[in-house]
């Protein structure tokens, strides 16, 4: 494999530093990119990244996404200790939050395929086989981007792509707090219900072990190779 993806797990960590993050990592790809195609880069370009994190609670609108679909009041808010925060990518209202793995994989797909929806539907791929690796019948639901076990998102997604480097990502529910998705309509779907992994096998799950088969899966789907290399301090140190 030829490709390589390089993997920083940040652990916990608040939402808009890891936007910012995000944002300076694609854009480094794309000035990279863009300078070698101009014939002005000498050396070796910056790998595609992956990161994984866990966010504090937080709920956040995609620009397409129905204020009207956040049913709380900022007070309220406030005293759930939840933040709520406009950004960027496609789809509607989501929520992040301890117990849940978010997957950030920042890649050229000019390295891979120039197809958006082909990208979508690998990453749906990828939690696909996770949980049919502990033992559940994942799948798609025509016109809803994400996972689903029976009617009940494990997984929403949604990204940004500019000069096709993406960037957001992935939200999968491994030990998640189920009750914070009550205060919205989960990605503007109001007659689905949502779901974790804890909550199919009734035990607590290991989020290390799970990152593990994510990249497992990741890696074939993908046809990359992933390499861990640290943490927050490394992103900064190596990359920014």
């Amino acid at each position: 494999m030829s490709k390589k993806v390089e993997l920083y797990d940040l652990g916990s960590a608040s939402y808009q530093p890891i936007w910012d993050l995000q944002h300076a990592v694609q854009q480094r790809i794309i000035d990279e990119k863009r300078a070698e195609q101009k014939g002005q880069f000498e050396g070796a370009r910056l790998d595609d990244i992956l990161l994984f994190v866990e966010h504090p609670h937080v709920y956040t609108l995609g620009k397409s996404g129905n204020e009207e679909n956040m049913l709380r009041s900022m007070l309220e808010l406030q005293e759930l200790d939840a933040e709520y925060v406009k950004i960027d990518r496609g789809g509607d209202i989501t929520y992040h939050g301890p117990g849940q793995i978010v997957g950030y994989p920042i890649l050229d797909l000019d390295r891979h395929f120039t197809d958006v929806h082909k990208y979508l539907r690998f990453l749906e791929e990828v939690i696909i086989r996770v949980c049919a690796d502990y033992g559940f019948e994942a799948g798609r639901i025509e016109g809803a981007t994400g996972v689903w076990v029976d009617d009940a998102k494990i997984c929403a997604m949604g990204i940004r792509c500019s000069r096709w480097v993406t960037m957001h990502g992935f939200a999968f529910n491994v030990n998640t707090d189920l009750r914070y998705f009550n205060n919205i309509v989960p990605c503007g779907i109001d007659d689905k219900a949502v779901t974790s992994l804890q909550k199919l096998t009734g035990r607590e799950m290991d989020p290390e072990e799970v990152k593990k088969r994510i990249v497992s899966h990741f890696e074939n789907v993908f046809e990359v190779s992933i390499s861990p290399k640290g943490s927050l301090q490394e992103v900064e140190h190596n990359i920014l």
